[in-house]
């Protein structure tokens, strides 16, 4: 088959019919990466202005301004923008205007710099250390160059161009989290499917898994109280119990409802970061708890054990994915 239509296809091809998800819902929506970047310039009535997005992993939404402060008085309502935008992730957001014919009201906030010289001269001095101030960083502060204030100095009337330029600029920024995140979003899916597989697969050899593990029971407890005088009946009860408590079924029926949940999350899209992290916690407890009870079974202990170990490689793959999601 072609590309199209990846997860579908993967699904029906690697899936036992007891793990495949839900049909897509019509309303499936994209998943995000919080890593993305975007650059916008447009023509304003003042200038050339220049927005950027850029997004990195972060357990919600923060948002980190880097503009002069002639941007400030807009600072509210291009936050509340992105808002409607981005869900998660630690995002820079940086604002310049290259004014028309600029080149000549150019300058530098003296004050500004007069403190950074005294109060950078004032450490020196205090913890005795040599040096003096750079003027290359001095510059690079925000608020230093500006613009000359003026009748060109920025008011309400061009927070409508500033909004505009920052919705094309956060559409594009989300195209770029768009396709990452369905990159992700397959490399998860097939995780999964990896999954289900061994959970069933480790529930077709349960059944032997369990009969040897009581036949070696009932023998150790027989060597262990030879000649103790115990009815056999009430041996061989006492041994069924603790083979029972030792039965992984519970586990594989939660295993396998947790990874068709994990593929329909996954499948609907939209913000399924956070989601995905509490699955993956229940799905790493319920493999811990399997490889914990499958342990001195012979070969097909060994076996489990394999099949378990693979499991827990498949989610910690997907964990590592999720961080990255919205």
């Amino acid at each position: 088959m072609g590309d199209q239509n990846t997860s579908a296809v993967s699904f029906t091809q690697t899936v036992p019919p007891q793990t495949l998800p839900p049909p897509p819902p019509t309303d499936s929506r994209p998943v995000r990466s919080m890593t993305g970047y975007a650059r916008h310039r447009c023509q304003t009535s003042l200038g050339e202005l220049t927005v950027s997005l850029r997004g990195v992993n972060h357990r919600g939404l923060d948002l980190h301004f880097h503009h002069g402060q002639e941007f400030a008085p807009f600072e509210n309502q291009i936050r509340a923008l992105l808002k409607q935008h981005i869900a998660r992730g630690h995002v820079e957001v940086r604002t310049q205007l290259t004014r028309d014919g600029a080149a000549s009201s150019a300058g530098f906030n003296r004050d500004f710099v007069a403190r950074y010289i005294a109060a950078f001269r004032q450490a020196a001095q205090e913890f005795g250390l040599s040096g003096e101030p750079d003027l290359n960083t001095a510059l690079r502060l925000p608020g230093v160059l500006e613009e000359a204030a003026g009748p060109d100095a920025l008011d309400d009337s061009f927070a409508s161009e500033v909004i505009a330029a920052f919705s094309d600029c956060a559409a594009e920024f989300n195209g770029t989290r768009e396709r990452e995140g369905a990159l992700l979003r397959d490399q998860a899916v097939r995780e999964a499917a990896t999954i289900g597989i061994a959970a069933e697969k480790m529930e077709a050899i349960r059944q032997s898994a369990t009969a040897l593990f009581r036949q070696r029971l009932d023998e150790r407890l027989r060597e262990l109280l030879d000649g103790a005088g115990i009815d056999p009946r009430r041996l061989a009860e006492e041994a069924a119990l603790l083979a029972d408590r030792s039965d992984i079924e519970e586990e594989l029926t939660r295993l396998k409802i947790h990874t068709s949940e994990l593929l329909r999350i996954l499948v609907a899209g939209g913000e399924v970061g956070k989601r995905l992290d509490f699955l993956l916690q229940e799905l790493n407890r319920e493999t811990n708890t399997v490889l914990s009870k499958t342990s001195g079974v012979g070969d097909i202990g060994l076996t489990l054990t394999g099949l378990a170990l693979a499991a827990k490689a498949s989610i910690e793959k997907i964990r590592e994915q999720s961080l990255n999601l919205e």
